[in-house]
C-alpha cells in the first residue's frame, strides 16, 4: 500500500523509514512511503494520486474540500502523526467512510519538560542573559526572577502531559491547582482541582495550558479570562495556538497585567512554522508585535521534538496503519466510535 507522507521533514523521513522498514512479529511493513515536504491542502491534493493513505501532521489541512479530493483520488485512510485533530473535518471523513487515526500519546514527558524549560527561561531571563554575556555584558539589572518553590501553578488540562508536568513541578516545591472537567484521580497526589477558571486563575503565579483545541476551548484565554489572572502571572502554552486570543494577550502584555508569555504554538502558525522564513518579510503583524516584548518567548512548535517522541510517533503510526490494512479495530480511531461523537463536535473540552 502506498502512503503519501506530507509535511515530511528530514527527521520525519528518518524515523518513519526506520520504523516501517523494521521487522515486527517476523515481518516488515508492506507500506511504500512517498515523502512530500509540502503541507497537505487544497493545492497539494494531487500529490496523493495513487496513494491509498496519507500521513499528516499538525498544520496539514484536511477540510471537507481536501478530504473529498483525497477520496476521489482513491485515498481511504488518514494517519495523523499527532494527538490533536482539530485540522480534520471528522464528520466529513466519517461520511466518506475514511479511516482516521491519531497518535494520542507520545512521550508526554517531552512536552512537560519543555513547558518547564520555557517557564524557567522566561522567569529567570536566561534568554536575555545569554545574549548579554555574548556581548561581554555581565550586568544583572533586568534579570531578576522568582523562585518556583512555594509558588502556585495552574494546570489547565490534566491528561498525560498535565500529569507529567505535575510530577515535575512537585519536585520544585510548587503548589498545584488544576482545572479539567475530566478529573484524573492520579492528580490528587500532586495538587487539587478547582471548579472553574474563575477560581483557579486569580491564585496562580504561573499558568500552563495542556488541553486540546475544540470549539469549547477556542480562545478561552481572552480578555475576560486574562482579567481574572493574578497581576504579573506568566502564561505558558505548549498545547494548541488557538486556545489563546492573540489580540487579548498583546493588550494584557502592554498593560502589564500579564507578566510574561511563553508560546511553543501560535494560532496562525500554519504556513509559518516548520519552515525557514529568515530571508522573508513575515506578514503576520500580531506575531511580529509579540516578538517585540522582552517578556515573551516564542518557539516553533518543538515541545514534542525528542528522539523518544519521534520514535513513538512513528511506531504508533505503523500500528494504526497495520490495524487499517488488516481490517481490525483500531484503538486510536477517531471515527465510527460512539464515545467520540461529542468530542468531535466540540461539545466537550477533552484533555490531552
Amino acid at each position: 500500500m502506498k502512503i503519501a507522507v506530507f509535511s515530511a521533514k528530514p527527521y520525519d523521513q528518518k524515523f518513519l523509514s526506520q520504523v516501517f522498514n523494521r521487522e515486527h512479529n517476523g515481518k516488515t511493513s508492506s507500506a511504500e512511503l512517498v515523502f512530500h515536504d509540502f503541507a497537505l491542502g487544497p493545492e497539494t491534493v494531487p500529490l496523493a494520486q495513487g496513494a491509498q493513505a496519507v500521513c499528516v501532521f499538525v498544520n496539514d489541512v484536511l477540510s471537507a474540500e481536501v478530504l473529498q479530493g483525497l477520496h476521489a483520488n482513491g485515498v481511504r485512510a488518514v494517519l495523523l502523526r499527532c494527538a490533536g485533530y482539530n485540522n480534520v473535518d471528522l464528520p466529513i471523513a466519517e461520511e466518506l467512510g475514511m479511516f482516521v487515526a491519531s497518535v494520542p500519546a507520545y512521550s508526554p514527558e517531552a512536552v512537560a519538560e519543555f513547558a518547564v524549560a520555557l517557564l524557567q527561561t522566561l522567569n529567570r531571563r536566561t534568554h536575555r542573559a545569554y545574549n548579554r554575556v555574548r556581548e561581554g555584558n555581565f550586568n544583572l539589572d533586568g534579570l531578576l526572577g522568582r523562585n518556583l518553590h512555594g509558588k502556585t501553578v495552574g494546570i489547565l488540562g490534566v491528561g498525560k502531559i498535565g500529569l507529567a508536568l505535575a510530577r515535575i513541578l512537585r519536585g520544585y516545591g510548587c503548589r498545584l491547582l488544576a482545572y479539567d472537567p475530566f478529573r484524573a484521580k492520579e492528580f490528587s497526589e500532586f495538587g487539587e482541582y478547582v471548579g472553574s477558571l474563575g477560581e483557579l486563575l486569580p491564585q496562580c503565579d504561573f499558568v500552563s495550558l495542556h488541553c486540546p483545541l475544540v470549539e469549547s476551548t477556542r480562545h478561552f484565554i481572552n480578555d475576560d479570562t486574562l482579567a481574572m489572572m493574578k497581576p504579573g502571572a506568566i502564561l505558558v502554552n505548549t498545547s494548541r495556538g488557538g486556545l489563546i486570543q492573540t489580540k487579548s494577550v498583546i493588550a494584557a502584555l502592554k498593560s502589564g497585567r500579564l507578566g510574561g508569555l511563553a508560546l511553543d504554538v501560535y494560532e496562525k502558525e500554519g504556513g509559518l512554522f516548520y519552515q525557514d522564513h529568515s530571508g522573508d518579510i513575515i506578514q503576520d503583524d500580531e506575531l511580529m508585535r509579540l516578538m517585540t516584548f522582552p517578556n515573551v518567548i516564542i518557539c516553533g512548535h518543538q515541545a514534542f521534538f525528542t528522539e523518544e517522541a519521534l520514535t513513538e510517533i512513528a511506531e504508533c503510526t505503523r500500528r494504526n496503519y497495520e490495524d487499517y490494512e488488516n481490517k481490525i479495530p483500531c484503538k486510536n480511531s477517531l471515527v465510527h466510535e460512539k464515545h467520540t461523537s461529542l468530542q468531535r463536535r466540540g461539545s466537550l473540552p477533552v484533555r490531552i
